[in-house]
């Protein structure tokens, strides 16, 4: 499920969330799919990215999860049920500190939305209630070991999580830039599949009609010379 890195900004710039262009100053976006079947797979994305001084882009866009794997969708946590981050952009809602006490990460310093999947199933209700607040839901990598394996465990009950260790290390470096140019904030937005689907698609259909039209109009002229 590649997205190209451009694509990504472009759909979130088209639904009015922010990207902040100043030189150095960290990014990041979650793309949900909405398609998958098993939650117990790194079938999701994360790009993370910031520009230079010239205003070039840098970043990658790397395999990660955005949902609570099927043992917590099973037994949540949270008697409400499990928590899946609502789309949406989270301005300002994440710092660096640590991750359950043990190492640095990007964790929720401000209320997010969670949906709460209550069934306690393998599957994601997306239309459950929804909750705000404190939750925890930090950004942060997969348990050591696992660059090999495509099986979340217990890894996420909701956390957005970096499938590859080395991608992870390569986004915090960039925090850490990010910290020390404009302070210890970072913004979050997570989009679905619908949202990069509908405006590629909207693309491919205004192409199309404009190569309909003007095919109609060759026609139209070629007849009117006979």
């Amino acid at each position: 499920m590649e997205r190209e890195l451009s694509d990504i900004i472009k759909s979130a710039e088209k639904l009015g969330y922010t990207i902040d262009k100043r030189p150095n100053k960290l990014n990041i976006i979650g793309v949900r799919s909405l398609s998958a079947t098993n939650q117990d797979s790194f079938d999701d994305l994360l790009a993370y990215f910031s520009y230079d001084n010239n205003g070039n882009l840098i970043g990658k866009v790397v395999p990660a999860t955005t949902d609570p794997s099927t043992a917590f969708l099973k037994s949540p946590i949270n008697l409400k049920g499990a928590a899946i981050l609502k789309s949406g952009e989270y301005k300002d809602s994440y710092a660096i500190g640590k991750h359950r006490n043990k190492y640095d990460a990007l964790v929720q310093v401000k209320p997010v939305t969670v949906i709460r999947d209550n069934d306690r199933n393998a599957f994601i209700n997306y239309f459950a209630d929804t909750q705000t607040g404190l939750f925890g839901i930090n950004i942060h990598k997969s348990t050591k070991g696992k660059n090999n394996e495509d099986i979340i465990g217990l890894d996420s009950a909701g956390c957005q999580v970096f499938r590859n260790i080395s991608d992870f290390e390569d986004m915090m470096r960039m925090a850490n830039i990010s910290k020390n140019k404009y302070g210890n904030s970072f913004s979050y937005i997570l989009l679905d599949d619908r949202d990069t689907f509908k405006f590629r698609n909207t693309s491919i259909l205004l192409i199309s009609g404009i190569g309909l039209i003007a095919l109609a109009t060759y026609f139209l002229v070629k007849k009117l010379k006979k």
